[in-house]
């Protein structure tokens, strides 16, 4: 079978596996845009479907010091991306694939 991926736009490397996933965005129809973040993999229980935490710092201005925060997003994972619990990975925004899935994995770092 030939590995016929197409170029999403972005410096990333492509995945040596192919899918057949529509909602692959360099094996099926899904086109990424906007933001491109990074990530650790807290949880790959769900069938295509990883959860990533983002932590950040926030400075808090009326005690002059820093905060730790952190964000949980549910991440779309294409079946040609392998990835397990503590991976670091980078994902795009995509345009809604459920009520709670706006990005979709597109590096293994």
């Amino acid at each position: 079978m030939k590995n016929k991926e197409k170029d999403i736009g972005y410096d990333v490397k492509p995945p040596e596996k192919v899918c057949d996933d529509p909602r692959c965005p360099f094996h099926g129809t899904l086109p990424i845009r906007g933001k491109i973040l990074e990530g650790l993999v807290k949880s790959d229980k769900m069938q295509r479907t990883v959860v990533v935490e983002r932590n950040t710092m926030k400075f808090i201005r009326k005690y002059e010091r820093y905060e730790r925060r952190h964000k949980r997003i549910a991440v779309h994972k294409p079946d040609c991306i392998t990835v397990n619990k503590g991976d670091k990975v980078k994902f795009a925004e995509c345009r809604p694939i459920s009520k709670t899935k706006n990005f979709v994995i597109i590096e293994k770092m």
